[in-house]
């Protein structure tokens, strides 16, 4: 990779570590949605505010899913591995879009109507959603190109 891109893949996956501990979706972090709760649905009868106040196990929430996204986009930032970064950005987007699936099939009415207020202070979303964004940008830069070795300094005839 070039050498931008390792530092600016370095800052993305900072950024979206930072953003794991910012609001996602009005009230609700990314630390109270479990897996569970992607994997099978909210609840009904419960609403966005009951959410964001249900606090479960840091290990079994999404929280650690992305941390884990931006573990392993920092590492591949470091050693130049750009399989290890298209994994961490597909993984990363299919996690926010699961979460973005199951919010809508159960809050469609509330989030249409209501999108301004909850997307208002989603600074979360932004900059995790942000710096998979930028980090997909990243890695569809060409690699740098390696110039040919230069001709042998043996004597001329």
């Amino acid at each position: 990779m070039r050498t931008f891109v390792h530092l600016l893949l370095f800052a993305a996956a900072v950024v979206v570590a930072v953003g794991v501990f910012g609001p996602l979706v009005g009230t609700v972090d990314a630390r109270n949605v479990q897996f569970s709760e992607l994997r099978d649905g909210f609840a009904s009868g419960r609403t966005l505010d009951q959410i964001g106040a249900h606090s479960g196990a840091f290990t079994t929430s999404l929280a650690i899913g992305l941390l884990g996204v931006a573990a392993v986009l920092l590492l591949a930032a470091l050693v130049g591995s750009r399989i290890l970064g298209w994994i961490a950005v597909i993984v990363g987007l299919v996690g926010l879009g699961v979460l973005t699936w199951r919010l809508d099939d159960r809050f469609d009415h509330e989030l249409r109507s209501d999108y301004r207020h909850l997307l208002d202070g989603a600074w979360g979303l932004w900059l995790v959603g942000g710096g998979l964004v930028v980090a997909l940008i990243l890695l569809l830069v060409p690699r740098e190109r390696r110039l040919p070795p230069p001709p042998p300094a043996g004597p001329r005839f």
